[in-house]
């Protein structure tokens, strides 16, 4: 990469990552920031690293692996760990440069959705449940995963759409990919 590219790259508004097999093998200084980082530190990590606990990181695996096996790319957004321990929101989007693998070589990016700890704060057991919910999983399919009873699936669900404020799960899952849409404006 020549001098120019590799201001472009480290210097781009958002963060930049590649990845294989979800270690993290270079990244601009966007991301390294964002994640309150030293690239070098980061270079060689798992992305277990960027994520609260080891079943946040599993159960996300798999999300968005349909969209890059077609070689498309993903987007949605969520929330992402600091060094410091901290939560942020974030813009997310993945693309391969391996379909039929779609995780052994990635690129991503991350754009802050604002500097501040955006969106409602989320306990452990939302997250788990929203991270089920994007999988298209029933109330009764959640709570034999996670050990709970259909009715607190149920409770966890509600309050999901009161902290978002919307209607529905499909409104949810759609805001939290960017796939929101807008009404048309009406005709006069």
């Amino acid at each position: 990469m020549n001098e120019f590219d590799r201001l472009a790259f480290d210097n781009a508004p958002m963060g930049l990552t590649l990845t294989e097999n979800r270690i993290i093998r270079s990244c601009n200084e966007t991301f390294a920031q964002m994640f309150g980082y030293d690239k070098e530190q980061l270079i060689g990590q798992s992305f277990r690293l960027l994520y609260g606990t080891d079943q946040e990181f599993h159960q996300i695996r798999d999300i968005g692996l349909e969209p890059l096996r077609k070689s498309l790319p993903y987007t949605d957004e969520r929330l992402m760990r600091r060094s410091d321990g901290t939560r942020f929101w974030c813009r997310f989007r993945a693309r391969t440069l391996t379909p039929e693998t779609p995780l052994a070589r990635t690129v991503l990016s991350f754009a802050l959705i604002e500097n501040t700890t955006a969106g409602p704060q989320l306990t452990p057991r939302e997250r788990e449940v929203l991270l089920l919910l994007s999988k298209g999983q029933t109330s009764k399919e959640m709570a034999r995963v996670l050990g709970l009873s259909p009715r607190t699936v149920e409770d966890v669900r509600a309050r999901l759409l009161k902290k978002f404020q919307v209607k529905n799960v499909a409104v949810l899952l759609a805001r939290l990919s960017g796939f929101e849409t807008k009404k048309p404006p009406r005709q006069g």
